[in-house]
């Protein structure tokens, strides 16, 4: 018996036994969970809770018609959204029956474990008997394809070894690692099992080499130290608060109303015994890494396989996936969600009621994650269906407006009646706020440096930065060149109706960041362009194609080998200038953690990436613990990272720390390590004034009698 046909048959042993493995695999976990066996409850429990309750909900859909790839991506979503709205019910019903904190440990455990087994007899029950699997449909993996493992492992490697001894080669080679291996996926041909799995361990390596590259969150400028703060105080109180305790300003109240940041990172910490800090930094890139896979299959339809990894790794290589992303927890649950109802509306495969299901739970995981994404996509959804309905009068197959309407109603009364409808009122009043910038229509410094840069408007810094952006500018080019060559119907490609729609509506969408005032600054433009390669990165390598046509006058070998080269010409570079690995490498200043950390300089590395340190996360739980910090704490940078991830100190209490401050008797200030290592003497005449009561040797705490 062959490799391929040994793993063809424990597919079905398992398939056959899936009650079976669902039962012992909860033996283990309680076991793990009453003998205190840690690892093996972290180890089991996480491939435990990422996959086998959305098996189940697969399973008891009778979900047939999906192949593996789908399978395993429709598991993840349905298992992320199932652990999000049971953890919700036990909370808002676990009063009912006694339970005082229910998203405790035991409490939680029960209810999740007992509803899994009852779907898995279920489906165990609704089960054809010895169902036969199609070979096409089936996930073969060859001796080959395990070599890929390799890259997410070098990544872990070096990122613990660039922390022990300040030495970024082991990174350095991954990148070079996951160039190659791109080349030559792009080179040769290979089966659409290959690119996807390619796929996901490029994500895993790029994900896991800035997560795992320190001890604590990393920031990024994002906004996961509030993230930290909102999941902690459920997780301390065992308990969601709908109405969110403290006085809040809007961005709090819209923190807490996300299921992903709240309930979701206290079910997986309290299941599996994990620090929350590890939560964030392993089990939420672990489901971000799906995302690019779930475009993979969503685009290969379209643009086939080898085109589909192409623009997948274009979406990888910017680098706001594996910097600010991992610093917006929030963002990274909602993208999956995202992708699989476009992948969801968008598939053939599923059956009509199969696919309302499905549809269902990833709108509430999407609702229940990120309030922007659930608003972007409900604009798509409308402004598509009134395209196909009333501009095309040709009705959508597949975008029925009684999904848009069931989205919308879900979406508008979570967001009123939870945190006070701050979500709600924030939409308002951003709405408000693009009205007033209007004025500034024709002035272009109102669109943001942001923008301003995106549009060449500003001075590049260096040599390398303006080949970085030269590269950068490349990709945006084949972009609009790709959708010209849609919309003059001279692309080679069939793209399906409603996907057009969406592409025209998200060609809309960036031509309103580049022209409506204000709207950059408060979208963010990084994190927005990001979101639009949803849709719009295939049309890069349409582009790429169309230029080698053109070049070679549509000769088919000759086209294939140009367009070969251009995608390595301009994307292998540009993922090693968004990697800052020519930065590295030429000795140039870069802005990456993991290859250039260790040698940074502090400003930068502490000052505006905000990487948090050991000292400043000890004097952060030493004021959580000692200090009344109430209206009487001032605080340097740390009162925006340490202090309300680790101190779960509120930052509404605190005051930002400058050299003009003046404490009032009974106040407290507290200096983290950039602060005292790298002031210049700026906070010299505050020590002058109070005595020190708390020191580590590079974090310090000061009380004014």
């Amino acid at each position: 018996m062959n490799f391929q046909a040994r793993l063809s048959f424990k597919d079905n042993v398992i398939s056959q036994n899936f009650l079976a493995i669902v039962v012992v695999l909860q033996v283990i976990m309680y076991l793990a969970l009453f003998i205190d066996l840690p690892l093996a409850r972290a180890a089991i429990g996480i491939g435990y809770l990422l996959f086998i309750p959305g098996l189940v909900l697969v399973r008891l859909l009778k979900l047939d018609s999906l192949g593996a790839v789908e399978s395993v991506l429709y598991a993840v979503g349905f298992s992320v959204a199932f652990l999000m709205v049971t953890g919700l019910l036990v909370n808002e019903f676990g009063g009912l029956v006694g339970i005082d904190f229910p998203l405790s440990t035991l409490p939680i455990s029960l209810v999740v474990n007992t509803a899994v087994l009852v779907g898995a007899a279920g489906a165990h029950l609704r089960r054809s008997p010895r169902r036969q699997f199609q070979q096409d449909k089936k996930f073969s993996v060859t001796p080959s394809m395990l070599l890929l493992a390799v890259i997410p492992a070098l990544s872990v490697i070096g990122a613990y070894y660039v922390n022990a001894a300040a030495n970024n080669t082991i990174l350095m080679l991954t990148i070079i690692a996951i160039a190659g291996l791109f080349a030559v996926g792009v080179l040769t041909n290979r089966s659409p099992q290959t690119y996807a799995f390619a796929t996901l361990m490029i994500a895993l390596a790029l994900l896991l080499h800035m997560s795992l590259v320190s001890n604590f969150i990393i920031p990024y400028g994002g906004d996961s130290p509030v993230e930290m703060f909102v999941f902690q105080n459920t997780q301390l109180d065992s308990r969601w608060n709908a109405t969110f305790t403290f006085l809040s300003d809007e961005a709090y109240g819209r923190y807490n109303a996300m299921l992903s940041i709240t309930v979701l990172p206290t079910v997986y910490s309290n299941m599996l015994g994990i620090d929350p800090t590890w939560v964030y930094k392993i089990i939420y890139p672990l489901i971000f890494a799906m995302v690019p896979l779930a475009l993979y299959w969503l685009w290969q339809p379209y643009i086939g396989k080898k085109f589909a990894f192409i623009a997948a790794f274009l979406f990888m290589a910017q680098s706001t996936f594996y910097t600010e992303m991992l610093a917006l927890n929030r963002q990274m649950i909602g993208e999956l969600f995202f992708v699989l109802l476009l992948l969801t509306l968008l598939n053939k495969n599923v059956k009509r009621e199969g696919k309302f299901v499905a549809f269902a739970v990833f709108s509430f995981g999407l609702i229940f994650s990120h309030y922007a994404l659930a608003e972007i996509f409900l604009f798509l959804a409308v402004a598509a269906w009134a395209t196909s309905a009333l501009y095309l009068r040709r009705p959508s197959f597949n975008l029925q407006l009684s999904l848009i309407i069931f989205f919308f109603v879900a979406m508008f009364v979570w967001y009123i009646y939870t945190s006070g409808a701050v979500v709600f009122q924030s939409f308002m009043s951003f709405t408000g706020y693009i009205s007033a910038q209007l004025g500034d229509f024709f002035n272009p410094a109102s669109r943001g440096a942001v923008v301003l840069t995106g549009l060449g408007l500003t001075e590049s810094p260096s040599l390398l930065n303006t080949i970085s952006r030269g590269f950068a500018y490349l990709t945006e080019i084949f972009i609009v060149l790709g959708v010209v060559a849609l919309f003059t119907k001279k692309s080679p490609f069939r793209f399906e109706r409603d996907y057009i729609v969406f592409s025209v509506l998200t060609v809309a969408l960036l031509i309103m960041l580049t022209l409506i005032p204000g709207l950059a600054n408060a979208l963010s433009m990084t994190r927005f362009y990001h979101i639009l390669l949803m849709i719009l990165a295939p049309f890069c390598v349409v582009g790429i194609w169309m230029v080698a046509g053109y070049l070679t006058k549509h000769r088919n070998r000759m086209q294939q080998v140009v367009f070969a080269a251009i995608v390595i010409g301009t994307l292998v570079p540009y993922f090693l200038f968004q990697t800052n690995f020519v930065y590295e490498a030429a000795g140039t200043p870069s802005w990456s953690i993991p290859l250039s950390g260790y040698h940074m300089d502090p400003i930068q590395l502490y000052g505006n990436l905000g990487l948090i340190d050991a000292w400043s996360v000890q004097g952060a739980e030493w004021i959580s613990k000692y200090v009344p910090y109430e209206y009487n704490l001032a605080a340097d940078n740390s009162l925006y990272t340490a202090l309300p991830a680790y101190g779960h100190v509120y930052r509404g209490y605190m005051r930002e720390l400058t050299n003009t401050t003046v404490l009032e008797s009974g106040n407290f200030a507290f200096l983290s390590y950039i602060s005292i290592n790298h002031s210049n003497g700026t906070f010299a005449p505050l020590i002058n004034q109070t005595s020190i009561v708390y020191s580590n040797g590079n974090s310090e705490v000061y009380f004014k009698p």
